[in-house]
């Protein structure tokens, strides 16, 4: 069994966790639907666990003392991972299996990316990688994404539904699809959890980035381009937070700042290692 056998296969469970949930959405609050939409991502996830494990060996018996983390292709595939692991924390917590709808095409959408677009190659990290801090430094931040996305998800159904609401207050009450989505206050508080989760870990990788940047290059800070959007990122949820803990921001300004933040968390990601030059630029090959 090699990981490229088990990434397929995580592809592929992925997939069908977003057409079940989709299922879910209209099949009038079929619970056994939505069970086996969750059972179907637990085993995506396992399957992804897996794969990245094999990985890991893969490259040692190549020579490679490097976790699967070193190029583009792997910290998709990782981002995926993050997803999941963020999303069945929700779950198994909150028990809102509607937002595996909005939620789970980020996972799948990068799967699909890695598989068939990206050099799935294990090549030997370049000196500057050479760390433990390499290590820590992308868990961290690929949990801070994950949060990040569970959270622009939940914000698109919330902007969905709130919209709806208003349009339908002087007709008839909710229903279909828009009747499986969880009621907007508890879009909001999930929202606003799951950046709480995203913001403490995006600022650990942001220091242990630092801690890793001294080691490469002999300096904390360089204004590199991917650090310059990291602290961009890190001041939008930063903006989030203030607001919403100092001016009490809830509701569709809270949500267009979530899908905001994410947006600016993508392109810190891909745009800034596929667009623009700078130190991480490896981050494209």
């Amino acid at each position: 069994m090699t990981s490229s056998l088990f990434f397929n296969i995580t592809t592929i469970a992925y997939f069908a966790a977003m057409v079940v949930f989709i299922v879910y959405m209209t099949s009038r609050n079929n619970q056994a639907i939505g069970f086996g939409a969750t059972l179907i991502c637990w085993a995506g996830f396992i399957a992804n666990t897996l794969a990245i494990g094999l990985r890991w060996k893969e490259a040692y018996a190549l020579g490679f003392e490097q976790a699967p983390l070193s190029n583009l292709y792997e910290s998709v595939v990782f981002f995926s991972w993050s997803i999941l692991l963020i999303y069945l924390i929700f779950d198994l917590k909150y028990k809102q299996r509607a937002i595996g709808a909005f939620v789970i095409p980020f996972a799948f959408a990068g799967m699909i990316w890695a598989q068939w677009g990206l050099d799935a190659t294990i090549q030997p990290l370049v000196p500057a990688l050479q760390s433990n801090w390499l290590t820590y430094h992308v868990i961290t931040c690929f949990i801070g994404y994950a949060a990040f996305a569970l959270a622009c998800g939940v914000s698109i159904m919330y902007l969905i539904k709130i919209g709806k609401e208003e349009k339908s207050a002087e007709e008839s009450p909710i229903g279909g699809m828009l009747g499986m989505f969880p009621s907007t206050k508890i879009l909001d508080d999930l929202n606003y959890k799951a950046i709480m989760l995203g913001f403490p870990m995006l600022t650990i990788g942001i220091i242990t980035g630092a801690a890793w940047a001294n080691y490469a290059w002999g300096t904390y800070w360089s204004w590199d381009p991917k650090e310059t959007w990291s602290l961009i990122v890190w001041f939008v949820y930063a903006a989030f937070l203030h607001a919403r803990f100092t001016r009490g921001w809830v509701g569709r300004r809270a949500a267009w700042l979530s899908i905001i933040g994410f947006a600016a968390t993508i392109f810190c990601y891909l745009g800034v290692n596929l667009v623009l030059s700078g130190l991480h630029s490896y981050g494209g090959s």
